[in-house]
């Protein structure tokens, strides 16, 4: 759902209801007055979730209360995803670790399940781009909607065996300036949802941005990043039975922190789990 504060002063003109006199006298261009009106408006968008992690709908504008500087301010307007059966456009960055700790197995499972996050969005405007890091940050698809695109990146998409190096937060910072740059900000007359979905084992090594840094160009740029821990982490884990432990990618904040969430795909078909990352990118 998206809030909106004002900046400065917000105009709404209804013509209809203004009264118009008979046999008024055609107005002389000298005599018309020209209004300069400088208007803003902010926009926060917002994911809401309980004790449990799941997303909580039906929510109104009095259920929310804006604050700057300890200072409450109104919120003058307010919408969720659907407005008059429109669905919100998206534009998302895969950034996919492809890094010589990921298993051969796991980069086909991934490759699956991107595929199945990109068909569970189909029925909407949709723009995807690919990034892939490891020892270097690569860029393998710019912004597309062509599915034929799409299907040819992820067929590029290969581990790297020398890698020896995870650039997760670099990637995340190249994918956060992607969408500054390359992707549209509106399309339809509508603000689009941005993200940035990270898929990776969770230990980024060798970085040259720090998390701090992404997470506040992120939140500069109304990107919000959701993380997938996949299953190479199950070696420093005791027990198969144990919950999983936080990886560094976690303990960053990164998602949390950027109103994405972070999901561990413990299972070995992926596809159930981006299904429901993609029901949880677009709920907002």
């Amino acid at each position: 759902m998206l809030l909106y504060i004002p900046c400065g002063l917000l105009l709404l003109a209804w013509l209809a209801c203004v009264p118009v006199r008979a046999q008024t006298r055609p107005t002389e261009p000298d005599d018309i007055e020209v209004l300069k009106i400088d208007t803003d408006l902010i926009p926060i968008d917002v994911t809401v979730t309980n004790a449990a992690g799941e997303t909580v709908r039906n929510l109104r504008p009095e259920d929310f209360k804006l604050y700057e500087d300890g200072v409450e301010k109104p919120i003058s307007f307010f919408n969720v995803e659907r407005k008059g059966g429109a669905l919100r456009p998206v534009a998302v960055v895969f950034a996919l670790d492809i890094s010589g700790s990921m298993t051969v197995e796991e980069i086909e499972r991934m490759r699956v399940a991107v595929r199945a996050f990109t068909n569970r969005l189909a029925d909407r405007t949709s723009l995807f781009a690919v990034i892939t890091f490891g020892m270097n940050v690569k860029t393998l698809q710019s912004f597309t909607n062509d599915a034929q695109k799409l299907e040819r990146t992820f067929d590029r998409i290969a581990r790297d065996p020398n890698g020896l190096s995870t650039h997760a937060y670099d990637a995340v910072d190249d994918a956060v300036r992607l969408l500054v740059r390359k992707a549209p900000r509106t399309r339809e007359q509508r603000l689009m949802k941005r993200g940035v979905v990270v898929i990776s084992d969770g230990f980024p090594v060798g970085d040259t941005v720090a998390p701090s840094t992404v997470i506040e160009r992120a939140n500069s740029a109304d990107v919000s990043i959701y993380t997938v821990t996949l299953p190479s982490f199950s070696r420093v884990i005791a027990s198969p039975t144990r919950a999983p432990l936080p990886t560094p990618l976690d303990v960053s904040g990164l998602a949390e922190k950027t109103g994405g969430i972070n999901v561990y795909a413990t299972d070995k078909n992926f596809e159930p789990l981006f299904r429901a990352l993609a029901e949880e990118v677009t709920s907002s």
